[in-house]
């Protein structure tokens, strides 16, 4: 199963867009998916507030498991993560106009009027799969351009 097969079948069954990006990456990285849906959990949605799309915020953690800065003076690394994940939230930007889930979906969840016009448009159902799909396929070219 690919990276993107993986993400899309997490999100059929009831996970958000961030446990669907992060948990496709979990093996990469020797995780559980317990614990990247545990850790995933509260991105979803724009962190609740209709901000962040938690595909964008699911990537970011993966780019921070890959590239991250963990060692205190090295700033090297962290200068690095930093324009490696610029350059995802860039390219994902080039394609769709934002990173913020309320433009994305041109509706915010976190009001009635948002919920309904989502639900008229099955937008969860319709939009965000591609988004998570263009946010996995983003993602794997940016790690293949960096991981030299």
């Amino acid at each position: 199963m690919t990276k993107v097969e993986k993400a899309l079948d997490l999100y059929a069954n009831n996970f958000n867009c961030s446990q669907a990006v992060l948990t496709a990456f979990a093996k990469d990285f020797g995780l559980s998916e317990e614990l990247t849906l545990r850790l995933g959990t509260a991105f979803g949605g724009g962190a609740r507030n209709a901000q962040m799309c938690g595909a964008i915020s699911g990537a970011l953690m993966v780019l921070g498991l890959k590239f991250g800065h963990f060692e205190a003076q090295n700033q090297e690394q962290k200068s690095r993560n930093y324009a490696i994940s610029a350059d995802f939230t860039n390219r994902f930007k080039n394609k769709y106009g934002s990173i913020v889930c309320k433009d994305l979906l041109e509706a915010d969840l976190t009001t009635e009027e948002g919920k309904a016009k989502i639900a008229e448009k099955n937008l969860f159902r319709t939009l965000c799969p591609k988004i998570i799909q263009s946010a996995v396929e983003i993602l794997e070219e940016v790690i293949s351009d960096y991981d030299k």
